[in-house]
């Protein structure tokens, strides 16, 4: 991708508290706010929203769930069915809309349409149990927005849901779902870890957030590091709250624990029959007899696991100001960016060494805008957050590139031929 295709602004923003990455993204027009709440993605940043989701989708793929799609436009008419639409309603959380036919809403979930999409095609034992999959926009109407996309009003989400014959088809699809949230996080450089948490209004017999210890959060856990067992402090909230967390999640003392801030990434749930009873969906077991489906939920905040990941990857300079980030090589949508010196002979350098690397199936950037002096196009490389850069300067013998690691500022001197070769080991 050529630079000059990529419109790259440098806006005036009013900074948010701990947001410094998200900021070099409103500021570099990568993340744009239409109002609160409600942003638009420029090229790189969407890009690497498609990276996540690939990890994402590439761990449950393992898994054999089946990915689908569900309308992000519901009748309301389903959320009568599961006695959930008033409450929503109530709490304000809904963005509704009306036609001469029937009320809508904008999907801030999708238990019911899930329930409602297969019904019919999970009709016997035979086809269960079986996991469904989506990555999409979800819409909830928060009143107090924070950080940008940590929480927003419209948010990209994974979301799936188990469908079994009993509760020990519920167990091995939470298990099988909970294990592939922990490679997912890993993937992505993620220290995200299962704590016991309030079902909510998803309802259900036990949930689990997996939380990132951050400043960035709002939540409350305690957390026994020795023994990897946490809970959200809203838990102890119940009346039976320490019986509740020794027999639910194992946690015998919860004077041992330590407490901390942190964010949510994602969450899990045992819904058991909740739904399934509620908008009569059943299935004919081995006997012939109608039973109500055992279903689990599975979510995780895509947009805000792309935030996390900008914020932990922030360049910090020798002032303790953040001057970009570098972001991790799995994800980054290009792996390089080439600058070169405003003279004939090195723009053909760096188109060599661009079409050559593009030839090898490596993406790459080429800031081949004309306008732009070469210091500020090494310090927008750290603004767009490029793994490595490459650099043809004046001083810079002919045919040769000077590599450096954006985190690490390591250097290479290399020819083109091996810079090539280098991108292609990694």
């Amino acid at each position: 991708m050529k630079l000059s295709k990529m419109a790259i602004t440098k806006n005036k923003i009013k900074h948010e508290d701990n947001t410094f990455a998200q900021d070099i993204l409103l500021q570099m027009g990568q993340l744009y706010q239409f109002c609160s709440g409600v942003y638009a993605y420029d090229h790189i940043l969407y890009r690497v929203m498609q990276n996540v989701k690939d990890v994402i989708k590439k761990h449950l793929d393992k898994l054999d769930c089946v990915e689908v799609s569900l309308p992000v436009l519901q009748p309301e008419s389903i959320w009568e069915k599961s006695d959930r639409l008033n409450k929503y309603v109530e709490e304000d959380v809904l963005f509704r809309t009306k036609s001469n036919a029937q009320n809508f809403c904008l999907a801030p979930t999708a238990e019911e349409a899930i329930v409602e999409f297969l019904r019919n095609r999970l009709a016997t034992y035979k086809t269960l149990p079986v996991t469904f999959y989506q990555i999409g926009t979800k819409f909830r109407n928060e009143i107090r927005t924070k950080g940008y996309l940590i929480r927003g009003k419209a948010f990209e989400m994974m979301d799936a849901y188990s469908f079994g014959r009993d509760t020990a088809d519920l167990m091995a699809e939470y298990d099988n779902i909970r294990s592939a949230y922990f490679d997912i996080f890993k993937e992505l450089n993620l220290d995200a870890m299962p704590v016991g948490a309030d079902t909510g209004n998803m309802g259900g017999s036990k949930s689990e957030e997996f939380m990132l210890v951050s400043d960035l959060g709002e939540d409350t856990i305690f957390v026994d590091f020795d023994n990897k067992k946490a809970f959200n402090s809203e838990l102890l909230e119940k009346d039976n709250a320490e019986e509740y967390l020794r027999e639910t999640y194992g946690i015998e003392d919860i004077k041992k624990l330590q407490k901390c801030r942190s964010l949510e990434l994602g969450h899990i749930f045992q819904l058991g029959t909740k739904y399934s009873v509620s908008m009569d969906a059943k299935y004919v077991d081995s006997m012939g007899q109608m039973q109500p489906y055992y279903m689990g939920c599975y979510g995780i905040g895509v947009s805000r696991v792309v935030a996390v990941i900008y914020e932990n990857n922030k360049l910090i300079d020798d002032k303790g100001d953040v001057i970009g980030f570098s972001l991790p090589y799995n994800i980054a949508p290009y792996k390089v960016q080439i600058i070169f010196s405003n003279n004939e002979q090195k723009e053909q350098q760096a188109n060599q060494l661009y079409n050559k690397l593009l030839d090898c199936g490596i993406n790459a950037l080429l800031d081949d805008r004309q306008d732009i002096m070469f210091g500020a196009r090494i310090k927008d490389a750290n603004f767009l957050g490029t793994p490595y850069i490459a650099v043809l300067g004046n001083k810079t013998e002919d045919n040769m590139v000077e590599i450096e690691n954006t985190k690490t500022k390591d250097k290479k001197y290399l020819s083109i031929d091996e810079a090539v070769k280098f991108f292609k080991s990694l």
